[in-house]
Formats: structure tokens, sequence, C-alpha cells
């Protein structure tokens, strides 16, 4: 049987070994099947290289790294709870990993969000998404919307290499998600002004900084709606 491996950064190679052992002892006497068992193992030892350092693998990354592993199947367990995310965020801040965070709908993704999200990625080590849930999308766009539900927008997020965890918050604002993450860096699009930014004052005053990026012109969720009504094929 051939296990796929995942392209990564690697920072260490150093426990990656020891890791993929426990990992698939573990399982095996979980009562995981030896295929399942070395997908597991696989999957974790992924997760180590990208540490400095001899490093400890936490549920909530090992259970994302089997969600990139085997697609949407599992895509429930891409979702992080903000207490989950918490908890991830605590543990790469003390491997000396710089945490970003950005926010937003992402209802038809698009370059737009793409380019926001690698731009966002390159800023930090890891980056948190916290992603509005259905309810709060309507609220700000609008009954019509989202096209895609929440769980479909999280599992095309966390899909993508620049994305580590996604968090639905259920907020108007990603306020409460970024007092509970503290993160270094907020990144946000260059239509915002820093004093506009939801969360600035907290990320700054605990030493992090804010970070615009510029947008792709002309890409916008509302723009391909309208183009779908419209008819139109440009």
């Amino acid at each position: 049987r051939h296990i796929a491996t995942q392209a990564r950064e690697v920072f260490d190679v150093s426990g990656a070994g020891d890791t993929v052992i426990a990992t698939f002892a573990l399982a095996l006497a979980s009562g995981a099947d030896r295929v399942i068992a070395a997908a597991i193992a696989n999957a974790a030892g992924g997760v180590v290289v990208g540490k400095r350092g001899t490093a400890r693998l936490t549920v909530e990354e090992l259970t994302g790294a089997l969600f990139r592993s085997h697609g949407p199947i599992a895509h429930k367990d891409a979702v992080l709870d903000a207490a989950a995310a918490a908890r991830l965020v605590a543990t790469w801040k003390d491997e000396g990993l710089s945490v970003g965070f950005t926010n937003g709908c992402f209802d038809i993704l698009h370059a737009g969000h793409v380019s926001l999200l690698h731009a966002a990625r390159s800023q930090c080590d890891r980056l948190v998404l916290g992603l509005n849930s259905d309810a709060s999308v309507r609220r700000l766009k609008g009954p019509g919307r989202p096209v895609n539900d929440e769980h479909d927008r999280a599992c095309v997020l966390a899909a993508l290499a620049s994305v580590d965890a996604v968090v639905v918050f259920e907020e108007d604002t990603p306020l409460a998600l970024i007092e509970a993450l503290k993160p270094d860096i907020l990144v946000k699009g260059a239509d915002y002004t820093i004093d506009q930014v939801v969360g600035a004052e907290i990320v700054q005053k605990a030493g992090g900084r804010v970070v615009l990026v510029d947008l792709v012109v002309g890409k916008s969720t509302t723009g391909t709606i309208g183009k779908l009504r419209a008819g139109s094929t440009n």
C-alpha cells in the first residue's frame, strides 16, 4: 500500500521517526488496522517536521493533518472551535512560532481571496482564519447569502496550503475570537485603514502588529454573483 506524502515546510526532522513509531503503535493499540495506523502515523510525522527541534503533537494538529490527507469526507475535523484553536495557538507560540490571523466570509473563493491568504501567510509561521458563520454572513450580506454553507467554505479554505486552522465564529465581528487567540499579527485588506480593523488595538497593545495587504482589483464574490445573474461569461 502506498500512502502519499504532503508538501511541507521542513524545519527540523529531529524526533520525526519516534513520532511515527509512537503514533503507529498507539493506533494499533486502539484497534486500527495496519494501513490506517500507517496513514495516521504518516500524517503525524508530517506535522512534527514542520516544527523546530523535538516537538510534541496535539490532537488538533493531527486531525487537521488527517483532513488534508483525506479531503472533504472529514471536513468537520478541519473546523476548530475557539477553545481548541486557542490551545493550538498556545502550542505554536511555545515553540517560538509567530501566529497570524485574518477573517472574512470567503463565500465563493476567488483569486483575490487566495492572494490575500498567501500574503497573510507570508507574514507569519502559522495562519488562523476566522470564518463568518452562515447566520453572520446573512446579517452582513443579506438573506440570499451565503451561496456556500459554512462547512463547505471551511472545507475549501482548510485545503489551502496558506491556511493552518479555520475557526467559525457566530458574531458579526471576530473581536471575541481575536481576544481568545491573541495573534501576533493581524492581517486585513488594504481597503481598510488600521483604525478600522477590528481587534487592531488588542493586538498592538500585546506587542503585535497589524498588516494591510493589497487586494486584487476587480475580484469579489458580489461581482461573481452579479455576473452569474446577468448570464455573463466574461
